[in-house]
């Protein structure tokens, strides 16, 4: 028997931190779709592409002011 493959869409919170997530199942509370979907190894593909800096948006904007903390 043949098994369709899984499919996954892009996910982004407000910390604009990526997620894969199974596209039939509802995303969790404070996630929204990004915009792409596909296999497990097109969404990695383009979440490498989008997302080259992991560090959450709050700790860029306070190293990009000068902060220490």
């Amino acid at each position: 028997m043949n098994t369709p493959a899984l499919r996954y869409l892009v996910a982004v919170n407000d910390e604009e931190q990526h997620a894969l997530w199974p596209a039939e199942t509802p995303l969790p509370a404070g996630w929204r779709p990004e915009g792409f979907s596909g296999t497990e190894e097109e969404c990695v593909a383009h979440v490498d592409q989008v997302w080259p800096d992991i560090r959450p948006l709050s700790l860029r904007r306070r190293l990009a002011a000068g902060e220490d903390r």
